[in-house]
This record gives structure tokens, C-alpha cells and sequence, in this order.
């Protein structure tokens, strides 16, 4: 299952830039929210483990989701995550990696079909890793925003791109808005230089880049932060919900707000 390899090669892209980490650095805030690196790294951690019982233990699962959901509804999913995740800093890096590896490897070989357990509707195995690919490039971001590194995107950006693109409907669903009938056509260049193409020809189209299409479904960009070519109504209110992530609606961030650090 290349989605496994995806995920192992996405963690270990984060994992080198946080190798040599000050100390006092892992309790900055980003400009996701105020999260700090700490918070980064709990909550990926937290919820690789949540993926991986559902593969290992499915019963270990339900119960232990069902007891935390009244908790992340009473005190919200931050004092859930920090309460099971106590470690932080170097040791939490360690501990990230460690299981992030070892899933990688032992991913790879599932049948990309097999089903697993979830907070929502249960998944296939490729759609749960390839979440867990996106989440750890999505808030990787804010990591290498704050530390002011370029990262070096890879192909592998495509896995997050497919996301967005079978989530058009549901963020117009999640925002409460009536699906349109076509999603705009993309024609996305990957990092590669090659030419990825979705949907039908019509008058919506997004053009440009598939790591800044990539960025503004993750919502780790403001449309207008990018240099995408948006046209048509349905692609220029698309792009203002994109969400390719579960949960309720989110607000995608304001222009200028996040970027690199100089």
C-alpha cells in the first residue's frame, strides 16, 4: 500500500526538522491557533494511536472512544489529547517516531481495501493512513512555517490532492450549502513538473500549482496567500470552504496570516 510509504516518508520529512529542536523552541506558538510544536506532536501522536487501534484492536477502539467523546464535548479534543499524551519535547518526538515507523512498515502490507473503525463511518485502511498523511503535512506546516524552513515537496502531495478533491461535496455540506452539480475542473503541476488533471472542462477551472491547491483544502493557506488561477463562481466559492478534513465547519485563515517566517 504506497499510501503507508507516503505517510512513513511525510512523518520522517517533519521528524528532520525537528531533530535538532531547542528545547525551549517546542513551546512556541504557531500560527495555527497559538498550538505550540508540543501541541503539533500530541495531537499527531494521539491520533496515530487512535488509527492504529482501530486496526489492532477494533472492541479497544469503540471503548475508548466512546468514553473520551463526552469528555472532548465537555472540556473540547485539546485537554482530551494532552490528558493521554503526557510526554513532550525530545521524548515525544522519540515516541512519535517510534510508532509512526513501525506502523509505516506494517501498514504497507494490508490489503488497501480492509476496513477499520473511526469516530465517524468506518474507512478503509488506505483512506485512514492517507488521513494520516494529510494531518502530519497539514500541521507540518505550521512546524516549518514557525522554524522559517522551506519544505521540499515531494510527488506524494497527490494523496493529499485526491483528498480534496473527494471532499468537494462535503464541504459544501458541512458549511450547510447545496452541493453544485460539477466540480470545477483542476489542472494541478506536482512538484515533479508533471501535469495532474480532475474533473470535466467547463467555465469553473483551478489552475497552478497542486501544493498550494494542496495547502488551501488543508486550509493551511489563504486563496488569495496563493497564485492559483480560480474562475467560475462555483470554483471561487469552493475555494473560500474547502475543507478536507473531518469535523465541523472551519474558517479557513485570513489572507497573510500564515506563512513562512523570515
Amino acid at each position: 500500500m504506497e499510501q503507508a510509504r507516503d505517510f512513513l516518508d511525510e512523518s520522517d520529512a517533519l521528524y528532520a526538522v525537528l531533530a535538532d529542536l531547542p528545547d525551549a523552541d517546542w513551546t512556541r506558538p504557531t500560527q495555527f491557533k497559538g498550538w505550540t510544536l508540543n501541541d503539533v506532536l500530541v495531537h499527531l501522536h494521539f491520533w496515530n494511536q487512535m488509527a492504529d487501534l482501530s486496526l489492532q484492536a477494533p472492541d479497544g477502539f469503540k471503548a475508548k472512544f466512546g468514553a473520551m467523546f463526552p469528555e472532548m464535548q465537555k472540556h473540547g479534543m485539546r485537554a482530551v489529547e494532552n490528558a493521554d499524551v503526557t510526554l513532550r519535547g525530545a521524548d515525544l518526538r522519540e515516541a512519535w517516531r517510534a510508532l509512526y515507523s513501525d506502523m509505516g512498515a506494517r501498514w504497507a502490507g494490508l490489503d488497501p481495501k480492509q476496513r477499520v473503525q473511526w469516530a465517524g463511518p468506518e474507512m478503509s485502511v488506505r483512506s485512514s493512513i492517507t488521513a494520516r498523511q494529510m494531518e502530519t503535512w497539514a500541521h507540518g506546516q505550521e512546524v516549518f512555517d514557525l522554524l522559517g524552513v522551506e519544505r521540499a515537496e515531494q510527488d506524494r502531495v497527490r494523496n493529499i490532492v485526491v483528498l480534496g478533491v473527494n471532499t468537494f461535496g462535503w464541504a459544501y455540506k458541512v458549511n450547510g450549502l447545496k452541493v453544485p452539480d460539477q466540480m470545477p475542473f483542476l489542472s494541478l503541476v506536482a512538484p515533479s513538473g508533471a501535469v495532474w488533471t480532475f474533473g470535466e472542462e467547463g467555465e469553473d477551472r483551478i489552475e497552478g500549482s497542486a501544493v498550494e491547491f494542496a495547502q488551501v483544502v488543508a486550509q493551511t493557506r489563504n486563496i488569495a496567500d496563493t497564485e492559483l488561477s480560480v474562475s467560475g463562481p462555483v470554483a471561487t466559492q469552493w475555494t473560500s470552504i474547502a475543507q478536507c478534513f473531518a469535523g465541523g465547519p472551519e474558517t479557513p485563515p485570513a489572507a497573510g496570516v500564515r506563512h513562512r517566517v523570515t
